[in-house]
């Protein structure tokens, strides 16, 4: 088969299609004929050598979202069948023809929708669902923020969090994408470029605050967000770009009753990973297979231009996912 390679740790260029052997699934895992795999930030920081797959995981064939049609069954798995659509959740391999996954990580492919949008959904379905409404609680009539709305995840979590009741503000970097959040379903979406979401934000909830904040940017974010939020508010925290290490007013957190929790999702055990895929077919899949909420895709790139999809992720450009197609 075809697989994009990281051949060494780098920029873009480092990304080359090269043959490798098809893998074989073990007895709880379909094989997949890749139609379409979507990019994320962790395959950037993999490619960079700061971001080491899994146990079990290809070392040097990043891809985390896939769709396509099972090729192959396992033993032992029970639901699924050649020749059935799929898009699935995996720790790694995505960027290749073909690729393995545990048949609980699978969900079908909604009949409205592509291949390609398909392909779009697990990565950033499986991290916001785990997130805001697991482990942040958000519930009907609380309110939202997310922080980097035009990403694969902010637009997930607009869209999602909208559909069940929620008040959403993001941030975005540009009034473009701001103005596209508001589209989708954000009701007040903040240029932090130009203003400081903080302060705006405090003004728009009448001096509440927010419910829950979804964030990936920590670093100077975190002594706002601690600030904007609500008592009994929940911080959720997925990734760190702009730092790790900063200092926290304790008193904020005890007088507020802030809960400050945060997780990763790619190390987390094949249980984990399908109780969350159960919930998503349960809960969010019907609102995908009557459009209630749509993928947003920027921009596909045939798999041996995987190198100019992972410079037009770096580049912050888009809005939405980027997706590779075989």
């Amino acid at each position: 088969m075809k697989a994009v390679i990281i051949t060494q740790p780098g920029g873009p260029e480092v990304l080359q299609l090269q043959e490798r052997p098809k893998p074989l699934p073990a007895e709880h895992e379909v094989l997949i004929k890749v139609a379409a795999a979507a990019i994320n930030r962790p395959d950037v920081a993999q490619r960079k050598g700061n971001y080491p797959p899994p146990a079990g995981a290809p070392v040097d064939i990043p891809g985390l979202d896939i769709a396509g049609t099972v090729a192959v069954v396992g033993s032992k798995v029970t639901r699924w069948k050649v020749g059935d659509q799929v898009c699935a959740l995996v720790s790694g391999g995505g960027y290749a023809e073909y690729c393995t996954a545990p048949e609980g990580q699978c969900l079908p492919v909604p009949t409205n929708l592509t291949m390609i949008e398909a392909a779009s959904l697990p990565e950033t379905f499986f991290t916001v669902w785990s997130n805001v409404f697991d482990r942040g609680q958000l519930q009907p009539g609380e309110s939202l923020l997310v922080h980097g709305g035009s990403s694969g995840i902010g637009v997930t979590a607009i869209q999602l969090a909208k559909a069940l009741g929620s008040t959403v503000y993001t941030t975005a970097g540009s009034d473009e994408k701001c103005t596209f959040c508001e589209h989708i379903g954000a009701n007040k979406a903040v240029n932090y470029n130009t203003q400081n979401f903080k302060e705006v934000l405090t003004e728009a909830t009448a001096n509440k605050g927010v419910n829950v904040i979804l964030d990936m940017i920590g670093g100077n974010y975190t002594a706002d967000n601690l600030q904007l939020l609500a008592e009994d508010g929940r911080l959720v925290l997925i990734n760190t770009m702009k730092g790790k290490d900063v200092q926290v007013d304790l008193s904020l957190v005890m007088r507020k009753r802030l809960t400050i929790t945060g997780s990763t999702l790619r190390n987390r055990d094949v249980d984990f990973k399908a109780a969350i895929a159960r919930n998503l077919e349960e809960k969010v899949w019907p609102l995908l297979a009557s459009n209630a909420i749509r993928p947003v895709v920027y921009e596909t790139f045939p798999a041996a231009q995987a190198a100019e999809a992972h410079a037009l992720m770096e580049s912050s450009k888009h809005i939405g996912k980027i997706v590779l197609t075989f």
